[in-house]
């Protein structure tokens, strides 16, 4: 039986254990990547979910999992409330156990399902981790835009640490390669529901076939594909690494602009640049609406270039209100603004509050009023450069909605600027970066990240760091834009379309090998 099998840790009090290692877990994901560390937590969530007595008690023990893997996991949110501590400090650790517990519904979801599926059709051991897979997978996605979404640390990160391992993102998707990962991870459980060690090594080994598969198919892109660079552009990624609480003090507004001008104007090494690139909110004026300083920003102008930026933008409305937008901003050589974007998808309780007529506190970044999302393109085919889609913060972090950008008018790269400096010097802006370089991998377009406090990067259509600058540093990037692939691959093509077929394709193979037992098999296996 089961039980006489199992490690007496596993006999535990469960709500410790999950907790513990769902924390495990989260260690394989940036900066750490200690990867096999998903065999315990995995294994283990999966042998407590199937030995539940009920779906009820499965999603709890999913929840307490969940809080562990997202209390590790997001533990950097507790930055962003210490930036101004007299007002948000005590929010801090509210803000971690709340968003833990709160995410912590998706793997409850997954592992109630999963639950749920087998004891409706009891099935062989492969088939559970099959099924387990499947609804984690499907719960990312769920993620990704129930109550507007925060797919922050999709499973499939842990793998930005290799090159060749995350080319699994351009034909599965993120989604489709995190799947791919929890059924390996989870497979040492089969251990406990299997007695014969044959068919144990043959499942397990066929595990890591899988994943030595799709590190070989990556190399092998890697190796077949490689675009070249763009001619005739040369970007330089400005990265002032300005302190989040000093970013909006009056006396020292002006001088961070300067700052960021004398770093654009460095005469640098190599070939000059032709456009010069700030990060989110870089310029911390209403830079729309102040024609001296767009003046004096164009000093930094290349010759025949462009400086783009990130700033707030206020417009007063017909009806007397104002709106407040999260902008980009391009900027010509005598100062005028020939191109805008606004943020259209904004960071509940950073950039707006929601239920603002119930919820009374006002949001974390500066300024009374909420942002308001931007509707205009996204694309913008600008002088001197290809056609870019722009990307503002955590924008990037949205597999199918960067894809419904790049469908609507294929650019050749992508432009995401953020502030990452409400993380501090922690793993936030690691992870941050992960995801930026899996979009690139999905879209087969190169992405260039800059940062205000890091970490800035050049980031070429497979997904690699070609260059990038220290966390924590001010320092300028000069660099060629890396060259998009011909075609986008398959998740660029099809989207979400197949997140749906991974996930189906694992329920089928959860109902092919789906049997019902006899009460002596079902007191072995559950």
């Amino acid at each position: 039986m089961l039980i006489s099998r199992c490690p007496k840790w596993l006999l535990l009090p469960k709500w410790l254990l999950l907790i513990v290692l769902g924390a495990a877990g989260a260690l394989a994901l940036p900066p750490w990547h200690l990867v096999f560390f998903l065999l315990p937590a995995f294994a283990g969530l999966a042998l407590v979910v199937f030995r539940a007595a009920t779906v009820r008690s499965a999603f709890i023990a999913g929840w307490w999992f969940g809080v562990g893997h997202g209390a590790a996991g997001y533990y950097w949110v507790a930055n962003a409330f210490l930036v101004d501590q007299a007002r948000y400090g005590f929010l801090a650790p509210v803000a971690v156990v709340g968003l833990a517990a709160g995410m912590a519904v998706f793997p409850g979801i997954a592992a109630a399902l999963a639950h749920a599926a087998h004891r409706f059709r009891p099935t062989s051991p492969l088939g559970r981790v099959l099924i387990f897979a499947a609804m984690w997978a499907a719960s990312e996605w769920l993620r990704s835009w129930v109550l507007t979404g925060f797919p922050w640390n999709l499973m499939a990160t842990v793998w930005v640490f290799s090159d060749e391992m995350i080319q699994g993102a351009a034909y599965a998707g993120a989604y489709g390669l995190g799947l791919i990962t929890i059924a390996v991870a989870a497979l040492p459980a089969v251990f406990f529901w299997h007695g014969e060690r044959r068919w144990i090594a043959l499942q397990t080994g066929f595990g890591a076939l899988v994943l030595v598969g799709i590190w070989a198919a990556g190399y092998h892109r890697i190796d077949a594909l490689g675009p070249d660079d763009v001619d005739g552009v040369r970007l330089r990624l400005v990265q002032p690494n300005i302190a989040q609480h000093l970013k909006w003090k009056s006396d020292l507004r002006l001088g961070h602009v300067r700052n960021q001008l004398k770093l654009s104007r460095n005469p640098g090494k190599g070939k000059p640049p032709t456009h010069v690139i700030w990060p989110e909110t870089s310029v911390p004026y209403n830079l729309s609406g102040d024609r001296p300083l767009r003046s004096l920003m164009a000093t930094a102008v290349p010759p025949r270039g462009l400086l783009i930026t990130g700033a707030p933008r206020s417009e007063k409305l017909s009806d007397g209100t104002r709106r407040v937008a999260n902008s980009l901003h391009a900027l010509n050589g005598t100062g005028e603004i020939i191109a805008t974007y606004d943020k259209k998808h904004l960071v509940p309780f950073g950039e707006y509050v929601p239920f603002r007529n119930i919820l009374k506190f006002s949001k974390l970044t500066a300024g009374r009023l909420d942002f308001t999302p931007g509707t205009g393109p996204s694309i913008f085919d600008l002088p001197g450069l290809p056609p870019f889609a722009a990307l503002i913060c955590y924008e990037v972090i949205f597999p199918a909605e960067v894809a419904e950008v790049v469908a609507g008018s294929r650019p050749t790269w992508l432009l995401n600027i953020t502030n990452d400096a409400w993380f501090g010097l922690s793993a936030g802006p690691y992870q941050h970066l992960a995801a930026a370089q899996l979009r690139a991998v999905e879209q087969g377009l190169p992405l260039i990240r800059v940062a205000n406090t890091g970490i800035s990067a050049v980031i070429d259509a497979n997904g690699r760091i070609r260059s990038s600058l220290v966390l924590g540093t001010a320092g300028i990037l000069d660099a060629e834009l890396p060259g998009a692939h011909a075609e986008p691959p398959p998740y660029g093509r099809f989207s979400d379309a197949l997140t749906l077929l991974f996930v189906i394709v694992a329920i089928g193979g959860f109902g092919l090998l789906g049997r019902r037992e006899n009460t002596t098999e079902t007191a072995r296996f559950s």
